[in-house]
């Protein structure tokens, strides 16, 4: 793989323009908006992060860096649903070899499970209802739930559902 430092730069650069399309949307932003200013970052981001991982794996912390990681991870999370799906597998295992955040595969682990119609693990997932309002994907075995977030890093359901929602309401 690249060498750390320029693959780390790489990915920090690419996620700050992810952040960026996204924060230069306007409130009640529209399809064409999101086309403009969203989509052709997102595309280039998961065409090289695709690219990326076919050719050298899933960039972990020892390849990329902490952060470096948790950006790979930004890409994956806006990455259209097929992609998830592949990099999931890649993701998990630098999970098992202690080269990337359990937090990180929950997310991704969530996502790739409601793409599919199951029920999510961890409740990272949500739904934005017409209203504005948000509304929790199907949890699975919800009286363990938690336990499951606790083992990745994550705090209780209840704390994380009233973040989300003070900040959908701000």
């Amino acid at each position: 793989m690249r060498t750390t430092e320029i693959l780390r730069a790489e990915l920090l650069d690419r996620a700050r323009r992810d952040r960026r399309a996204r924060e230069a949307l306007p409130a009640g932003y529209t399809t064409r908006d999101w086309a403009r200013l969203v989509a052709p970052v997102d595309e280039d981001n998961h065409a090289w992060l695709r690219e990326l991982v076919a050719a050298h794996g899933w960039p972990g912390w020892s390849s990329a860096g902490d952060d470096g990681a948790e950006a790979a991870w930004l890409l994956a999370q806006h990455a259209p649903p097929e992609d998830q799906e592949r990099f999931l597998p890649l993701l998990r295992r630098a999970v098992e070899n202690g080269d990337a955040a359990p937090v990180h595969l929950a997310y991704l682990e969530d996502r790739v499970r409601v793409w599919r119609g199951l029920p999510q693990r961890y409740g990272t997932q949500y739904r934005r209802l017409p209203d504005g309002g948000l509304r929790l994907e199907e949890v699975e075995d919800p009286s363990g739930l938690d336990e499951r977030r606790a083992s990745v890093g994550l705090g209780p359901q209840a704390e994380y559902d009233a973040r989300l929602r003070a900040s959908a309401s701000a």
